[in-house]
């Protein structure tokens, strides 16, 4: 589904990204983590043709998409819930979803029915919801392009504890389901029970990848690469 070898990227002349290697099979739920300030979002803005890879390569379904166009990302079948939900707030929530909707599985029935709570609030602008149904709605939006990997920064971020249960409760539906996803949160211990692999980077590098049973067993990998 997602294969990214060796990717390297940089701000000007700040070299940021030097060795980052991860892949997501179909159907699998992969986490990329690692402390703040590590390069975790730089690799998913690499990934989708938002900041330009200097070395290595990033493919989608077994084509070569590095440095493609960002829309061209999406065509491949990537789906982004960006860091900061970033939903547009002047276009109510069913404006929100089918603006960039594609046809397939995920139509907007299916979708307000995971997200009951927003379809109590259809004719609300996006700047007129809350931090939790904004996520609910970034998460909508990107379902609706019918992605064949969802790609999640932060997915929890700054949410009330029972508004991030829902949302882990959503995630593990749509595993359930099948849907591949590549997901990005501070939640080591919900991350472990979701996940099948995990991929931790250190300052612009893989360096560990495992299972949530080998996360478990070797808590020296969180005391050296995720705890602050």
């Amino acid at each position: 589904m997602l294969k990214v070898e060796a990717l390297q990227a940089a701000y000007g002349e700040s070299h940021v990204l030097f060795d980052i290697d991860l892949h997501v099979a179909e159907g699998q739920v992969v986490t990329l983590m690692g402390r703040n300030g590590m390069g975790k979002t730089t690799t998913i803005s690499t990934i989708f043709g938002l900041l330009p890879a200097v070395a290595g390569r990033v493919w989608i379904g077994g084509r070569d998409m590095t440095n493609a166009a960002p829309h061209r990302i999406a065509q491949a079948g990537l789906g982004l819930v960006p860091e900061g939900r970033q939903v547009f707030p002047t276009l109510d929530v069913r404006e929100n979803l089918i603006a960039m909707a594609r046809p397939g599985a995920w139509t907007l029935p299916r979708v307000l029915a995971m997200f009951p709570r927003l379809g109590e609030r259809l004719g609300h602008k996006g700047n007129q919801l809350s931090g939790g149904e904004q996520q609910m709605l970034a998460i909508g939006r990107a379902l609706m392009t019918n992605p064949r990997l969802l790609v999640l920064d932060e997915a929890t971020e700054g949410l009330a504890p029972l508004i991030r249960d829902e949302i882990w409760s959503c995630l593990a539906a749509l595993k359930a389901q099948g849907e591949s996803i590549l997901i990005i949160d501070k939640n080591i211990d919900a991350l472990g029970r979701l996940a099948d692999r995990h991929v931790v980077i250190e300052k612009g590098r893989t360096v560990w990848t495992g299972d949530s049973r080998e996360l478990q067993e070797t808590p020296d990998i969180k005391e050296r690469f995720l705890h602050v």
